[in-house]
């Protein structure tokens, strides 16, 4: 298989070019392997991205090691949550196409061989997965995982319940003082706001698509494990590469039903019906509202995460995450649809 990078590597007439590499503090070896772009989600306004400097770190030594060279660039991103209630809030939408635009031009220009995509909150996730539809080279996505629900008098507290607690003031049923100590504890660090809305909703489909190594979505932002996860990502990434398994090999009409279905499930952000059918746009797969209707009835939900139940993202990773669900849905899934692992959803579930 001819690598991509290679039109901007070898041959005389791209002397310019490796002496531009070579600028870059590249050695002959690694301008020899192939190219990997790591695209990083990370900002310092976006707690669901703050701590992904450090996964795209790990990425990086997986890729390594797995004999590629990496290059890591930044896509912007924007929390809805920080957004919602003032003029701010027509922003986030317009983002996600932006940011497919921006992965678009940054691995087409530099002819990258393969990609992985580090995104956590609402319009990262899709645009990455659009980007990737697009592009369609060698790509998984690494989701960057649950924040921790916060503790407030042995109370398990999540930004959904904030809102709540904002009509409790409003009522009379809280103080001004209690609020403001809830406001301190409730989102206790980096992650995705620890409900199921639109952030983990879509971490949940990815790894669903088959578009994210197993455990992903559920897995919490400051778990150990959650490094371990990112180096194994930049490993399976060069085994994509390798065997020339592409999105659209992965996301397929059957992955996209795989998907809905889980989404239906879990009880998902109802802004799915703007991500999925974009999603599955790039791949000239039609998924329009009727699809989400006939699939709902079908579908039992067996999920109670905020705001639809009690429980937070940590239970659901407790009790399995994703490939847990999908083994409870398996006589209504495609079992056959390839993943970002190699095997099928099917074998993929044996371990879940």
């Amino acid at each position: 298989m001819k690598l991509r990078s290679r039109e901007i590597i070898e041959g005389r007439e791209m002397a310019a070019h490796r002496s531009l590499f070579y600028a870059l503090g590249l050695t002959e070896k690694e301008m020899s392997k192939p190219f990997v772009a790591v695209v990083n989600s990370w900002n310092e306004l976006v707690p669901g991205h703050i701590h992904t400097k450090d996964l795209a770190a790990a990425v990086k030594i997986g890729v390594q090691s797995a004999g590629g060279t990496a290059f890591e660039f930044n896509t912007i991103a924007i929390c809805d949550s920080i957004c919602q209630g003032h003029e701010g809030m027509k922003y986030p939408l317009p983002s996600r196409e932006i940011i497919a635009d921006s992965v678009e031009l940054m691995v087409e220009a530099y002819r990258f061989d393969a990609m992985v995509l580090i995104s956590g909150c609402d319009k990262t996730v899709p645009a990455h997965l659009m980007a990737a539809s697009r592009i369609n080279i060698p790509s998984i996505v690494l989701t960057s995982g649950p924040m921790m629900y916060g503790k407030y008098k042995d109370i398990r507290v999540t930004l959904t319940d904030m809102r709540e607690f904002v009509g409790a003031v409003q009522v009379g049923d809280m103080t001004e003082q209690e609020l403001e100590e809830i406001v301190k504890v409730a989102c206790p660090g980096a992650g995705t706001c620890a409900m199921m809305g639109t952030a983990n909703t879509m971490a949940c489909v990815t790894e669903a698509l088959g578009m994210s190594l197993p455990g992903c979505a559920s897995m919490m932002a400051l778990d150990p494990g959650k490094l371990s996860l990112a180096e194994k990502t930049g490993i399976q990434v060069m085994k994509l590469l390798e065997d020339n398994i592409k999105p659209s090999n992965i996301m397929t009409y059957k992955a996209f039903m795989n998907a809905i279905r889980v989404d239906v499930a879990i009880a998902g952000s109802l802004n799915t019906v703007l991500h999925i059918p974009a999603i599955s746009r790039e791949m000239d797969i039609e998924v329009n509202l009727e699809t989400f209707d006939k699939i709902s009835k079908e579908t039992p939900h067996i999920v109670g995460i905020k705001p639809s139940g009690p429980y937070t993202m940590k239970d659901l990773d407790l009790a399995g995450g994703i490939p847990g669900v999908m083994k409870e849905l398996s006589p209504l899934l495609n079992l056959e649809t390839l993943t970002v692992t190699g095997m099928t959803i099917g074998e993929n579930l044996k371990k879940a």
